[in-house]
């Protein structure tokens, strides 16, 4: 049975930083990559982040790049996410997904096949 679990996140106050933490366990499948996502209430759910398990090729949403830093411990089957200088615009539930497809839109929701609970990240002050 395939799981997600995320966890790290919590309120921070603008300019600050959380690190999110993603474990995955029980996956048969092949898959080649793991992406961030995050929703905003009532806003539709949008790509952060992405890493290739395979290169470690990574992506970044033009919002989060030079503040958030994607990677992966293979050995321990858990991918993080660095966020930095945090803005309440970041405030949103942050989800963990596999890409199960094989297309090119890596921020595309369609593309994944399982998800993780997600962990809300607030950012107040």
């Amino acid at each position: 049975q395939v799981q997600l679990v995320e966890s790290g996140g919590g309120l921070v106050q603008p300019g600050g930083s959380l690190r999110l933490s993603c474990a995955v366990s029980g996956v048969t499948l092949v898959y080649d990559a793991i992406g961030w996502f995050r929703q905003a209430p009532g806003k539709e759910r949008e790509g952060v982040s992405l890493i290739s398990k395979s290169d470690g090729s990574t992506y970044y949403a033009d919002s989060v790049k030079g503040r958030f830093t994607i990677s992966m411990d293979n050995a321990k089957g858990t991918v993080f996410l660095q966020m930095n200088s945090l803005k309440p615009e970041d405030t949103a539930v942050y989800y963990c997904a596999i890409k199960t497809n094989y297309g090119s839109y890596w921020w595309s929701t369609s593309e994944y096949g399982y998800w993780g609970q997600g962990t809300q990240v607030t950012v107040s002050s």
